[in-house]
């Protein structure tokens, strides 16, 4: 899987159009190319280990080396690329073991904030069920339909509810730290996998515990559905010795 032999060139369509959607969106270059370069690694258009070469990528984002530099240093910080000395950046491959370690942290934290939002009064938990069972509607949806891609984005929307709808900055930002690396790995083996035919049935039991105001209940049903779903991958991965993802 991993792919250490890159031509450091990716086709630039990617790159720009990310760049200039954002750039309107949200002034500074260097955001601009921070969130250009992380879309092409969290979609793999940059796939891990591959190298990209620093003028190469300012060339098709259109700017400077300054703010890639400052972007590459930010995604660097984010544990997704190693600075290269005069190379650009190598996307960083995951192994097992950190995938691993990255499901531990998404447990421990969505567990956390699941509890925390059954624990709000009435009125304010039941503000952010709707948009959760939005989330899982759409994801029977898409699996009704065998769009594994919308069920991806789906699911994904979903946890990014849960977290940001506990109001903990704090678990928020600690939750961003491993997201992108869990999205890219989810993406990788999205097609290896059993269809997940009983995630929307396991998001029920997460809201409905919450609606309920059961702390206890939310946050082992968050600890669950990403424990059952860090059981089935892990041993995935392993079966099929893709040691860099």
């Amino acid at each position: 899987m991993a792919q250490t032999e890159q031509n450091p060139r990716v086709s630039a369509p990617n790159l720009e159009v990310a760049a200039h959607d954002l750039e309107t969106g949200q002034p500074g270059r260097v955001n601009a190319a921070y969130q250009a370069i992380k879309a092409a690694i969290r979609n793999n258009t940059f796939p891990p280990g591959f190298q990209a070469a620093e003028v190469e990528i300012a060339r098709q984002l259109g700017m400077s080396r300054t703010p890639v530099h400052e972007a590459m240093a930010r995604l660097q910080e984010d544990g997704l690329v190693r600075i290269l000395s005069r190379k650009g950046i190598l996307i960083c491959p995951l192994s097992p073991e950190d995938i691993e370690e990255i499901y531990e942290i998404t447990i421990a934290l969505e567990g956390a904030a699941a509890a925390k939002i059954a624990g709000f009064m009435e009125t304010e938990r039941d503000a952010g069920l709707t948009a959760l069972r939005e989330a899982t509607n759409a994801m029977r949806t898409a699996i009704e339909a065998g769009d594994m891609q919308a069920w991806a984005a789906a699911d994904e929307n979903f946890h990014e509810l849960l977290l940001s709808g506990s109001g903990n900055k704090r678990l928020m930002r600690m939750a961003g730290t491993v997201a992108d690396q869990l999205h890219r790995t989810r993406m990788l083996t999205l097609n290896l996998r059993p269809p997940p035919l009983n995630s929307a049935e396991e998001h029920d039991a997460i809201i409905a515990a919450i609606q309920r105001g059961d702390s206890e209940g939310a946050s082992q049903a968050a600890r669950y559905h990403r424990q059952r779903a860090k059981d089935q991958l892990i041993p995935l991965i392993r079966k099929l010795n893709l040691r860099n993802l």
